[in-house]
């Protein structure tokens, strides 16, 4: 059974994730503890699990803060982010037993009532799953802890992509191609197909940075 502080510590990063609170904005202890009516000591524990997954900031006399990442940093963490999504498609693609390719099929259907019902928060959802499922398909335990850590580090940039205008549907097509190379046991296709689904640049990058920016603008 979780903790008090692992609890405080999912539902403070799901209101990162989910963009209620935006890079930059100061995280009073106070204010959190009386939000989710606890102490410090709880919310405290939670903020410094938090800043070990790189998440937040935590300075002396300044307290926590959610971390904010520079768009240089973004096009890094979003090159090494593919090519772990790569290493684990090519590895599922070998590894994944039946039950596992067919619990990845129900994910890609639940991708697809998302993508139909124009809900880009639930796909969202449907699509941690997805991709939580190719990592832990890959049976390898160290790059399936990798690559999660640095998914949850991304939570609130790849939100913010699929609410680019026709960003869902074409993710839903490029899983597509990934379902079908992993069930015929192409490993380089299912890397290849991973590798182009993740990576940022060109229009998709600018496209990020003006959600970024019209986000904090609102705020």
């Amino acid at each position: 059974m979780k903790n008090r502080s692992a609890s405080l510590r999912e539902e403070i990063e799901e209101m990162i994730a989910m963009g209620q609170l935006q890079p930059g904005h100061h995280l009073d202890e106070t204010e959190l503890a009386s939000q989710f009516g606890v102490s410090r000591t709880p919310i405290r524990e939670a903020l410094i699990q938090l800043a070990s997954m790189g998440i937040i900031d935590m300075r002396p006399r300044r307290g926590a803060q959610v971390a904010t990442v520079s768009p240089q940093q973004l096009v890094e963490m979003f090159e090494v982010m593919a090519e772990f999504e790569a290493m684990c498609g090519r590895m599922a693609a070998r590894r994944m037993s039946n039950e596992e390719m067919q619990a990845l099929q129900s994910a890609h259907r639940a991708c697809k009532e998302a993508s139909e019902s124009g809900d880009s928060d639930d796909y969202f959802y449907q699509n941690e799953l997805f991709h939580q499922l190719i990592y832990q398909g890959s049976h390898n335990e160290f790059l399936s802890t990798q690559a999660m850590n640095l998914h949850r580090r991304l939570r609130p940039y790849r939100r913010l992509q699929l609410r680019v205008r026709d960003r869902v549907k074409m993710s839903f097509h490029e899983h597509d191609q990934v379902v079908a190379a992993i069930i015929a046991g192409d490993g380089e296709l299912a890397a290849q197909m991973l590798r182009g689904h993740i990576i940022i640049q060109g229009e998709r990058f600018a496209d990020l940075i003006a959600s970024m920016k019209k986000l904090s603008a609102a705020t």
